[in-house]
């Protein structure tokens, strides 16, 4: 399989999310969370895990591009805050993804934050080159 660029999935990356989100070009930074600046809602991630997955030839598993019910688990979230199991778990599960902000403050709706376009980028350099 020929070797593709960290430029090269990410302009991949960035044409999935104008069409998946529907935003301009120029919104879709390296720094750019998905939620807060280009507006991506919980349904937008399946749409999205689709078109990475049609884009790159790879496949996504369930869990593995974005979490799933941290909220559902008592031990993993107390008084609205993310627990040490927790920060554990996302850092275990999802080695794509910088949690450096969450260890700041890991109150559950600052999750959000740390899923940019840089760790989309970042799963899909692991993916393609595993």
């Amino acid at each position: 399989m020929a070797v593709i660029s960290r430029d090269e999935i990410f302009d991949k990356v960035k044409e999935v999310l104008e069409n998946a989100l529907g935003v301009d070009a120029e919104e879709v930074t390296m720094d750019a969370t998905l939620i807060g600046d280009l507006g991506a809602e919980s349904i937008d991630f399946l749409d999205i895990s689709f078109k990475l997955e049609q884009e790159f030839s790879i496949k996504i598993d369930q869990g593995e591009l974005f979490p799933e019910n941290l909220m559902s688990d008592d031990s993993l979230v107390e008084d609205g805050k993310l627990t040490d199991k927790a920060m554990d778990l996302l850092r275990e599960r999802m080695p794509h993804v910088d949690f450096s902000k969450l260890e700041q403050d890991r109150r559950v709706d600052q999750l959000s934050e740390v899923f940019t376009v840089s760790s989309l980028v970042d799963f899909i350099e692991r993916k393609v080159s595993a």
